[in-house]
């Protein structure tokens, strides 16, 4: 497996051939695979050394932190973090450009393409993962690639391997340096002979700033996941006697390369088992200080906020005799002869954007009676520019628009000037002008609103005296012939002369020379629409005693249309009493003794009469 990953290394296709190899081994014949290996053998003659590492804390500081740099030329990089947790893993390029989960922006799982590779980030989101985020890449590196570890939960736990070209000298492993921000544990897992044979070798523990790199081969294509302990976790003190638990990671069992998690047995995944470290006796000099970690964000854009930082206890530990030093989070009383650092401050960002009155209060917008005015109202910064008003609490704002009350308006009455032509061309005659009443700022109102006696609007002027003068007269119009609809008037003209004050009626004929006025014209009262039709009233069903007539009643548009838009409160009555006058006998009056049966409409009993005729 190790030389299809070196071959892989070469071509730059690490994750496709790791992921095919197995599976074509089990559909085709061994012998092909293995032929096709020593066909290619040439290819994997370019030797790699495998570097591993286990990274591992109890406590950090909330935030970034390096784990390690993956020099450039790596291939067949593998990142796992080994318990699933809410940290996160982040990588940079060497010149500090975000790959993944860069500047506090957490990334969705997915491909990301960056200094000649693919890197593609896993995040498990299943409830019976027990793995976490995972980062593969098949390389090889253009650049430097350093590895970050998001710190938000207790206890990381991440393992890295990559591939470098071998520089070796004779030996079966090299050791290259490391970064100090961290220190890193790392496992031999082994080393190969010249005849590609696993040489087994026991688990090696180097300096925390070192970490020891192998070249892994194997021939073997037939899989086998198992649990192999990859480390151990920091020791809980530095000398004096500590406390450990070991790792366990899943590795495929001829290879010991490490997989994932998911494949292997959960079952039978072996319990964290403790033991005891740092045996030796403490003779360095120790000191406890406090770790004091970068302010939050304020939690307010303006005005006062508050941050919060991390403050923890760090035990250092110094040895003169190789001049090193080391430390370990501890108890918070340990560095209780100090002063316990805040963890919470008051902030202020910026003073908060306020509202400013930039004008007055605008004239009203009438001279009389209620009208508005306004001014303007803007959000400032503290440094007076304006901003949008969201800036500024809404709440808050003056009124830009108000009312105001210029008192009552003054109303009078005004006249234009008479007409200049008298009505009549000799004799009396009219002279008109128009007279409204209005306000001061020349408003309309309704010609009751003026306090007074409204001006006249017509008088009289007289032409000088008319003689022999031919004029035709009108009378006035005549009642419309119909009370709705389309219906005609008439009026009476005469020709009449007028010779001084005195007018005689001619004859028509005399005015034949002037244009006769109309004598009938259409009218309109309003429109009939619909409305009720009765006819004729029925013959009364009794002469007398009370009876009943009755009528037609109907429902007629103007088309003379059935309808029932009628008024149903005004209808007409259909029927009515009639008659309701006594029934009298007939009485013979040349009879002398007469009797006569009637009814007393009174008491309504029936009576007699008598009376005697005396003949004459």
């Amino acid at each position: 497996m190790a030389q299809l990953q070196v071959w892989a290394c070469n071509q730059g296709q690490a994750l496709v051939l790791i992921q095919l190899i197995p599976q074509l081994a089990l559909l085709l014949n061994p012998s092909i695979v293995f032929g096709f290996l020593d066909i290619n053998s040439d290819l994997t003659s370019k030797k790699y050394d495998m570097v591993q590492g286990d990274f591992s804390r109890t406590f950090l500081r909330v935030g970034y932190h390096k784990i390690t740099v993956i020099p450039a030329g790596a291939c067949n990089v593998s990142i796992q973090e080994t318990i699933k947790s809410r940290n996160y893993l982040a990588l940079k390029t060497e010149n500090g450009v975000p790959i993944i989960n860069g500047n506090w922006v957490i990334d969705r799982p997915g491909i990301f393409t960056a200094i000649g590779t693919q890197f593609m980030y896993k995040r498990p989101n299943e409830i019976r993962s027990r793995t976490g985020e995972s980062i593969t890449a098949p390389g090889p590196l253009r650049e430097e690639l350093i590895l970050y570890l998001i710190y938000q939960q207790p206890n990381p736990s991440v393992y890295f391997e990559y591939f470098v070209p071998s520089t070796d000298t004779g030996h079966n492993s090299n050791v290259f340096a490391l970064p100090n921000s961290l220190p890193v544990q790392a496992t031999n897992k082994g080393a190969a002979n010249q005849n590609n044979k696993i040489i087994e070798s026991s688990y090696l523990t180097h300096a925390p700033t070192t970490l020891a790199v192998t070249t892994v081969v194997t021939t073997k294509l037939q899989p086998a996941f198992v649990w192999m302990q990859s480390g151990h976790s920091e020791c809980s003190t530095t000398c004096g006697s500590g406390r450990r638990h070991m790792l366990w990671a899943c590795v495929e069992k001829d290879s010991q390369a490490s997989v994932s998690t998911d494949l292997c047995d959960t079952a039978l995944e072996p319990a964290k088992q403790q033991e005891d470290c740092n045996l030796q006796e403490c003779t360095a000099y120790l000191s406890y200080s406090w770790d004091i970690g970068e302010w939050s964000e304020c939690s307010a854009k303006c005005g006062p906020g508050t941050q919060e930082r991390q403050v923890i206890c760090r035990q250092v530990t110094q040895v003169p005799a190789n001049d090193s030093e080391t430390s370990v989070t501890v108890a918070p009383e340990q560095c209780g002869a100090t002063e316990f650092p805040e963890t919470r401050s008051t902030c202020q960002l910026k003073i908060c954007s306020q509202w400013e009155i930039r004008s007055d209060w605008s004239s009203c917008s009438v001279p009389c009676g209620v009208g508005q005015r306004s001014r303007e109202v803007v959000c400032v910064s503290n440094q007076g520019e304006a901003e949008p008003d969201e800036e500024c609490n809404m709440n808050i704002k003056p009124d830009t628009v108000q009312n105001c009350d210029m008192g009552k308006c003054a109303r009078s009455w005004f006249t234009s000037e008479w007409s200049q032509q008298c009505t009549a061309e000799c004799g009396k005659g009219n002279r008109t002008r128009t007279a409204v009443c209005l306000m001061d700022y020349v408003t309309d109102l309704p010609l009751g609103s003026c306090e007074g006696e409204r001006p006249p609007e017509m008088t009289t002027c007289d032409s000088g005296p008319c003689q022999n003068r031919l004029e035709w007269y009108t009378g006035p119009w005549s009642r419309c012939s119909a009370d709705c609809g389309n219906g005609t008037q008439t009026r009476n003209i005469a020709c009449i002369v007028t010779n001084n004050r005195n007018m005689n009626v001619v004859d028509q004929a005399n005015c034949d020379n002037l244009p006769k006025p109309f004598t009938a014209q259409t009218c309109t009262l309003k429109p009939c629409g619909v409305q009720w039709y009765v006819s004729e009233w029925s013959t009364c069903s009794r002469s007398c005693n009370g009876g009943y007539r009755v009528r037609e009643v109907r429902c007629l548009t103007n088309n003379i249309a059935l309808s029932e838009n009628c008024d149903p409160h005004v209808t007409p009555n259909t029927r009515e009493e009639c008659n309701k006058q006594p029934c009298l006998a007939e009485i013979d009056l040349q009879c002398s003794d007469q009797y006569h049966k009637y009814l007393n409409p009174t008491e309504m009993v029936w009576g007699e009469l008598n009376r005697s005729v005396k003949a004459k």
